[in-house]
């Protein structure tokens, strides 16, 4: 059973950066898919982006050029920068099989493909 522990979730201006941490537990984490989702108030979960076990990556299209997504060791985490308002939500840390497909694929139903999610963390962006 893989536990996920997200962090670095924070309130902050516009134009400001942060960096979410996802801290995984109980399976070594290179054997994964992770990935970071978002879901704003009133709106569907979104995937922001994802790195499979070989170390690829899919960045939203939406958000490349101010997101990116890293891995070291058991810890995933989340660059942003260039925040806006439009970026307040809840974002979740996720892990699943392998995920060849861009993280877009990954909506409505098909986000269940990863099975382990954190409990959140909540990054709010003030204008």
């Amino acid at each position: 059973q893989v536990q996920l522990v997200e962090s670095g979730g924070a309130s902050v201006e516009s134009g400001g950066s942060l960096r979410l941490s996802c801290a995984a537990s109980g399976h070594p984490a290179t054997y994964f898919c992770m990935a970071w989702f978002r879901q704003a108030p009133g709106k569907e979960r979104e995937g922001v982006a994802r790195v499979d076990s070989d170390g690829k990556i899919s960045v939203a299209d939406s958000l490349k050029g101010r997101f990116s997504i890293s891995k070291a060791n058991n810890t995933l985490y989340l660059q942003m920068t260039s925040l806006t308002p439009e970026d307040t939500a809840m974002y979740y840390c996720a892990a699943g099989g392998v995920c060849p497909a861009p993280i877009e694929y990954y909506k409505g139903q098909r986000r269940h493909f990863f099975q382990h999610w954190g409990q959140g963390t909540q990054v709010t962006v003030s204008s």
